[in-house]
């Protein structure tokens, strides 16, 4: 069995196959994906050419996105699986997956991804819609957590690869009120202190020069 994750260390939605695979301890290859021939090589596996893409030799697919890639994971390795066996907790942990993606990673990226624009060609509203739309998940997510130690429930599960990195460069962008909001600001420190989480930021480390606004130094 050989499996081979196409990604990038830096990019958010790979780091949420890399905590997959790291939760898992399964074992894997890596394909960094840096430039355009890259990408064409990749295209040939995934039309759209984005990251991450997971290949799996033995069973001859290669499969996108990040979500579904977790979700097929599951079947590797003897962890518990990140898609719970009970019904109403894989609801839980495909809802919060959900809104994570949506509500935090979007906003998130469309922030990140404006400041990689010509200059003039910037979107000052969008920029304001993202922060705004940041502003108001935290406190749902803060109320979520409280009482719970993981974002759908008493364990780890897809919600929370999805959370790592989407909270990580959010909180790069847009911090939360970390006073306040204590039941996010306690998750949060509870998910980077996680092995798996804490492997993927430190091999993103080197990458940080590429970031395109000027990295706080209260992100570890």
């Amino acid at each position: 069995m050989t499996l081979t994750l196409h990604e990038h260390p830096f990019a958010s939605y790979c780091w949420k196959a890399l905590i997959a695979l790291y939760e898992r301890d399964v074992p894997f290859e890596r394909a960094q994906v840096d430039d355009e021939a890259d990408r064409a090589r990749l295209a040939e596996l995934w039309p759209m050419a984005s990251i991450p893409v997971l290949v799996d030799d033995a069973a001859a697919i290669a499969l996108p996105e990040s979500t579904v890639i977790v979700e097929y994971l599951d079947r590797f390795g003897d962890a518990p699986p990140l898609i719970p066996t009970d019904p109403d907790a894989a609801l839980r942990a495909r809802l919060w997956d959900r809104v994570i993606d949506g509500r935090v990673q979007t906003p998130m990226q469309k922030i990140v991804l404006d400041n990689l624009r010509a200059q003039g060609a910037g979107d000052p509203h969008g920029i304001e819609e993202a922060r705004a739309l940041l502003d108001r998940i935290y406190p749902v997510l803060d109320e979520q957590l409280q009482g719970s130690a993981w974002l759908a429930g008493p364990t780890f599960t897809l919600a929370d690869a999805a959370a790592a990195p989407g909270l990580f460069y959010a909180r790069a962008v847009r911090r939360w009120d970390e006073e306040n909001l204590t039941a996010l600001t306690r998750y949060y420190e509870a998910l980077t202190a996680r092995p798996s989480v804490s492997r993927v930021i430190d091999e993103a480390r080197p990458f940080r020069e590429f970031f395109p606004l000027p990295w706080p130094d209260y992100v570890g």
